[in-house]
């Protein structure tokens, strides 16, 4: 069953809950020196309309913690981007994972 994306607005900042092929829950990678040794699951993409800034807010962390944390789009890849230490590929922000149809 596909996951229904929510869209709220709070002044200038829309909220949706699926972007570049990634819904609320998904796991991502989070390209960052500390990060990328943890788990993270996507948690919304927001933008920011009056500035155009946008972000990826992701919850997760080390084992058994559930912080969330925002970071650049650039930095987030799907998990199957994961090849032991590396990562390979381009970051969801360049090449969503969007169904064919």
């Amino acid at each position: 069953m596909k996951k229904r994306p929510t869209v709220s607005r709070q002044g200038n900042l829309v909220r949706t809950t699926n972007w570049a092929g990634v819904t609320y829950g998904d796991a991502v990678i989070v390209d960052g020196v500390k990060e990328r040794r943890q788990s993270w699951v996507f948690v919304a993409h927001v933008l920011n309309e009056a500035t155009n800034e946008e972000w990826i807010e992701v919850r997760g962390g080390r084992t058994g913690e559930a912080k969330g944390r925002s970071f650049r789009p650039e930095l987030i890849y799907p998990a199957s981007a994961r090849k032991g230490p590396r990562l390979v590929g381009l970051p969801l922000a360049i090449a969503p994972q969007l169904p064919i149809h």
